[in-house]
């Protein structure tokens, strides 16, 4: 006779008719999942010397930062150490990166890599992008690209996912900012494992 005035918790019990026949059932057993993670991390420097196959945030490759504007992740963050990223819990996930490249030589091809390990320590590509780079006015120029896969995180010590770039021409330059998502990674737990 009560109203509620909050989600009910997961020991709360529901009455449900099974052919005529009362029975009850825990809220855990019937409430909607939702996404239960959201989170976004960008580059909030632009570090010049990258080359082939770079680690996005792995030593002076970068500065990874959650973003802080006009945002506020779900649940759990994300964690990252030397361009490394641990999943908060397990579940499905989205895993998207757009980078933002430039460079004053022309490169044939530029681009990303999503690479993901099942064991913390070997990695494989999960995911890649490419763009090719032609100069304007024989001067700095800019291009993005951008990948993005579905990654079944069955456990949090072992499955992890790190960036990569890749380009024809080492020396160039990653496009970042502590304001604007310019090289941006972005995780949604779309629902459980």
């Amino acid at each position: 006779t009560t109203a509620l005035t909050s989600a009910p918790a997961d020991t709360d019990e529901f009455l449900v008719s099974d052919a005529g026949t009362l029975k009850r059932i825990d809220y855990s057993l019937i409430k909607g999942g939702g996404i239960t993670v959201a989170a976004q991390w960008r580059i909030n420097n632009s570090p010049s010397g990258m080359n082939n196959n770079d680690i996005v945030g792995e030593t002076d490759h970068g500065n990874w930062e959650q973003n802080d504007t006009q945002y506020s992740n779900i649940g759990s963050a994300m964690s990252v150490s030397s361009g490394i990223f641990t999943f908060p819990s397990t579940g499905i996930y989205l895993v998207s990166f757009k980078v933002s490249l430039y460079d004053a030589t022309e490169q044939s091809y530029f681009g990303c890599n999503i690479d993901y390990t099942t064991d913390n320590s070997n990695y494989n590509s999960l995911a890649e992008a490419y763009t090719s780079l032609k100069l304007i006015n024989s001067t700095t120029t800019y291009a993005s690209t951008f990948a993005h896969a579905i990654l079944d995180v069955t456990d949090t010590s072992n499955i992890k996912v790190r960036f990569r770039v890749r380009a024809q021409n080492n020396g160039f330059e990653i496009n970042g900012d502590s304001d604007i998502n310019k090289t941006v990674a972005t995780f949604i737990r779309l629902g459980d494992t």
